[in-house]
């Protein structure tokens, strides 16, 4: 009953949440609460680091303990009464521990009026789809970068699955197979399903399309496309044209619906995408640092 209950709601999820949503995304706010320490993937592209200065994912002031998840939120909505969405995106993936699950339980229930986000590379969603659930997540993203395994290992050097470090095929394997059923899973328990690809030119933007047919029957209803930003092992390669990102949405948009505002938004952001960021006066306090493994 739970997973029909949500289900019925996908169309006011969707008008409130500023990241699934393009009228709702300069009206409504959105909290990320830096609660996931640790990940459990490294990708190619990915650069987790602390800073106040750099606007994108992976970034953050410093890890805010789950236990400060509630008293966060009722300050953010003192700064900015629009927030309809309190979102988890890492800055580590935030299935590789269980902060995530357990700062949305204490939220939902403190304030089960907002809608409960949050983004994954997919990797345990298959194990912990039903605990998000239990927690009051209505929306869940996950980061599907290929759905071949050959053009995956270009993107992933390695994962940590069952306490073991894998690489190669296998790793990749492993990624997209849980991925593909996380999807199922949580689909078929209510969440509303938005997929994120980081376009990389010359690896799988030729791609994008068998991702998007992929990952829509899997049950995701959204796809977003976000250009590569250069860093990391990929920091020397070409980054994507307004052409190149524009073709990539056309061709992921003959299988479903695309979102085309994307902000590469940070782990900790807050307020109204596009505005004013209001992070530095939620976040004013040193917070701790988190894992690379």
């Amino acid at each position: 009953m739970l997973g029909k209950e949500i289900k019925s709601n996908d169309i006011k999820v969707s008008a409130l949440h500023p990241c699934f949503n393009a009228e709702a995304h300069n009206k409504y706010g959105r909290l990320h609460l830096p609660v996931s320490p640790a990940c459990n993937i490294q990708c190619r592209f990915c650069k987790r680091t602390f800073n106040k200065t750099e606007d994108r994912p992976g970034v953050a002031s410093g890890i805010l303990k789950s236990t400060d998840a509630v008293k966060t939120v009722e300050k953010a909505l003192e700064l900015c009464p629009e927030i309809t969405v309190v979102g988890i995106a890492g800055p580590g993936d935030t299935l590789a521990t269980d902060d995530a699950v357990n700062s949305f339980a204490q939220v939902h229930k403190k304030y089960p009026h907002l809608i409960n986000c949050l983004s994954t590379n997919g990797l345990l969603l298959p194990r912990k789809a039903k605990k998000l659930i239990e927690a009051g997540v209505k929306t869940i993203t996950v980061t599907v970068n290929a759905v071949d395994p050959h053009t995956l290992t270009k993107i992933v050097s390695h994962i940590y699955y069952h306490g073991a470090k894998l690489e190669g095929l296998i790793a990749a394997e492993i990624l997209i197979g849980s991925q593909l059923e996380g999807i199922k899973a949580a689909s078929a328990l209510g969440a509303t399903i938005k997929v994120n690809t980081v376009l990389i030119p010359g690896v799988n933007s030729a791609h994008i399309a068998d991702i998007a047919k992929t990952v829509k029957e899997a049950g995701a209803s959204i796809y977003n496309i976000i250009p590569l930003i250069a860093q990391a092992e990929f920091e020397n390669h070409k980054v994507p044209s307004c052409d190149e990102l524009a073709d990539a949405r056309k061709a992921a948009s003959a299988y479903m619906e695309v979102f085309y505002h994307c902000k590469h938004c940070r782990a900790d952001a807050c307020g109204i995408p596009g505005k004013s960021d209001l992070s530095s006066k939620l976040y004013d306090r040193q917070m701790e640092t988190f894992s690379h493994g």
